[in-house]
């Protein structure tokens, strides 16, 4: 294969991963680092950098959009960014010493806790009592509702909040893809954030922690231009699409699909790990 078609049929892979992972809300790693291992054969630690490389230009993106409709709760995720960079330079760390193997089994088991994760309700937590520690540093917010009008929410459970965030950082730079699903575990699960506020808020993070991984990477120079760079452009403009195919489409059936799709990979990367096929 020449490098004109591997980077072509590179880039319409990421753009096919972007746009699966908008319309289903998993994001466009989740999807792309199995495409590079499991379809290309990059090695995990190059497919990782490549994502970290994504999930920053789509956060950056989507996060601002969000921030623009007062969704995202910017206090809260600049106090919570506190744990997850730290995690995140950590799990880097801890990334550069592990074999794909073992990488393919942790990144498995995070695809079935995200698969499973989907399938819980979401809640606004109306009614919520703030605690003490959250109000005095001010993480009370308000988000918009279709009429127009700002609802007020409160939360608690901050230091629990903050110690899941440390573990998502860590996730995140082993893993290279955000770890949202621990962070909205976190933010909705503990601290009883909306959904749709946890949702935008770790969103808004995702770029900030892909961020403190990426500089690990890129000194240890897992983060290949030849990669990086379609797999940016195709995720990014694969995100946007979906962004504008999500107001149109009821996405529920293909979520439902996704889900089991990715429960598939899950358990095949999981088995390729446990029998050292990976490396």
């Amino acid at each position: 294969m020449t490098v004109l078609a591997f980077t072509l049929i590179l880039l319409v892979s990421a753009y096919l991963a972007g746009l699966l992972g908008s319309l289903t809300g998993l994001g466009g790693g989740v999807v792309v680092i199995p495409v590079l291992t499991l379809g290309f054969g990059v090695d995990f630690h190059y497919a990782i950098g490549a994502a970290l490389v994504a999930s920053i230009a789509t956060s950056s993106g989507s996060g601002s959009a969000y921030v623009k409709e007062g969704i995202t709760n910017i206090r809260l995720g600049m106090f919570l960014e506190i744990a997850t960079t730290i995690g995140a330079v950590v799990g880097a760390i801890i990334a550069v010493w592990l074999n794909n193997s073992t990488i393919a089994i942790i990144y498995g088991c995070v695809l079935i806790l995200t698969a499973a994760m989907q399938q819980r309700r979401k809640s606004d937590h109306d009614g919520v009592v703030g605690s003490d520690l959250a109000r005095r540093l001010k993480l009370f917010g308000t988000w918009p509702q279709r009429d127009g009008s700002m609802k007020a929410y409160q939360l608690r459970g901050v230091g629990g909040g903050f110690s899941v965030m440390l573990l998502a950082g860590v996730l995140s730079g082993i893993l290279g893809i955000g770890s949202g699903v621990l962070k909205v575990i976190a933010m909705d699960g503990i601290m009883k954030v909306p959904f749709k506020v946890s949702t935008t808020t770790s969103n808004f993070m995702m770029g900030v922690t892909a961020c403190a991984s990426a500089v690990v990477y890129i000194q240890r120079g897992n983060i290949v231009p030849g990669i990086a760079c379609p797999v940016l452009i195709g995720v990014l403009f694969g995100a946007l699409t979906g962004a504008r195919l999500l107001k149109k489409l009821d996405v529920r059936l293909l979520r439902q699909i996704f889900c089991i799709a990715i429960l598939l990979v899950a358990f095949n990367m999981i088995w390729q790990g446990w029998t050292g096929q990976l490396g």
